[in-house]
């Protein structure tokens, strides 16, 4: 059966605004190293080793460094989380709905991520009051997807797009990791995290109709037996991150193919695609991702930029990273995402 415009029409979802927003406190990293030092017993020199590894420049954190030292309980970090995300969330969509020239009003449903913080209402039940939307908004809010929130959200507004093609969709995604930072802990993974983790959130308005940026497929995968490689260890401490050293080597191993596959599915080989919108999970996996995909050096230029000045934002760095890109008219483009699972989330763009 031939399918006709107005068909087809109903399958696309075109992006219309994307908001970045970091908070109001912005340190060079060698302030944050110096005061990561102050309130740890790890081995200073260590710290400002595995700190600089990371090539992060400069962050932007949700407190004042002082101020983390107050941080003596779970329960005082939440509470921080609550308030500080809430405030950057509601001016993330304020900003994306007012790039796309759509109020308010218009939003039929609001998917929120976050993994850095807990709230019952969820902050989305919250954000919808604060931002304006309607009572009959639908809300789905996700946890636990960590930095591959970003690129899943979309592909879930996606989803929903398909179905009602007439819809306004407005994904939210708000990180804080900083309030995570345990200072009792000397691993690894805890001082890698303290060096490379930034805060912030972002927004981004999509509908079945329009133009510009079009998400044209999506795919998600998740590995078998590899929960150990990324996550968090959640107790009275609060979050505890987990990083496994064989995470680079994994991405290196599966990640190409993977993406070679994809792109396949829909006629396109990574030679055809003129723009990379990857998450900046740090120096090793980006260049994994470079490696494994044959990419010149200057494909993920913006990644690596956003990783200097602003850090892993988890879910919210992609976003970013996508709202700094210009891509090539005509052209597909990629955005991906790895994160806790261990999983990775695909999508095929055009402009």
């Amino acid at each position: 059966m031939l399918v006709g415009p107005s068909q087809r029409q109903e399958k696309r979802m075109y992006i219309s605004g994307v908001q970045t927003v970091l908070p109001d406190h912005r340190y060079e990293q060698a302030e944050i190293t110096e005061a990561f030092c102050q309130v740890t017993d790890a081995d200073p020199e260590l710290i400002k080793r595995f700190h600089e590894a990371t090539g992060v420049r400069g962050r932007n954190l949700a407190l004042p460094l002082e101020d983390y030292a107050k941080l003596d309980s779970f329960t005082r970090a939440n509470e921080q989380y609550v308030d500080i995300a809430l405030d950057l969330s509601e001016r993330a969509a304020r900003g994306a709905l007012a790039k796309a020239g759509v109020t308010p009003g218009k939003v039929d449903l609001l998917v929120f991520c976050s993994s850095t913080g807990l709230a019952t209402p969820s902050l989305d039940a919250r954000l919808a009051q604060r931002a304006g939307l309607r009572p009959d908004v639908r809300r789905l809010p996700m946890f636990g997807l960590g930095c591959a929130a970003g690129a899943a959200g979309l592909s879930r507004l996606r989803d929903y797009l398909r179905g009602w093609p007439g819809h306004v969709a407005l994904l939210v995604c708000v990180e804080l990791c900083s309030l995570t930072v345990q200072r009792d802990d000397d691993s690894v993974a805890n001082l890698i995290a303290s060096g490379l983790f930034g805060d912030g959130a972002a927004a981004v308005v999509a509908s079945g109709r329009g133009h510009g940026r079009e998400v044209v497929a999506t795919r998600s995968k998740l590995y078998p037996g590899t929960q150990h490689l990324m996550g968090w260890k959640i107790g009275e401490h609060g979050f505890r991150i987990m990083l496994d050293p064989g995470l680079t080597d994994f991405v290196g191993q599966v990640l190409g193919g993977d993406v070679r596959s994809f792109l396949a599915d829909h006629g396109h080989t990574p030679e055809q695609v003129g723009t990379w919108i990857c998450h900046p999970g740090g120096p090793r996996v980006i260049e994994k991702i470079t490696e494994s995909l044959g990419l010149p050096e200057e494909a993920l230029a913006v990644t690596w930029r956003s990783l200097r000045e602003h850090g892993n934002l988890s879910s919210v760095s992609v976003l970013h990273v996508l709202q700094e890109t210009r891509g090539l008219t005509g052209e597909p483009a990629v955005l991906m995402a790895l994160g806790p699972g261990f999983s990775a989330e695909l999508l095929l763009l055009h402009w």
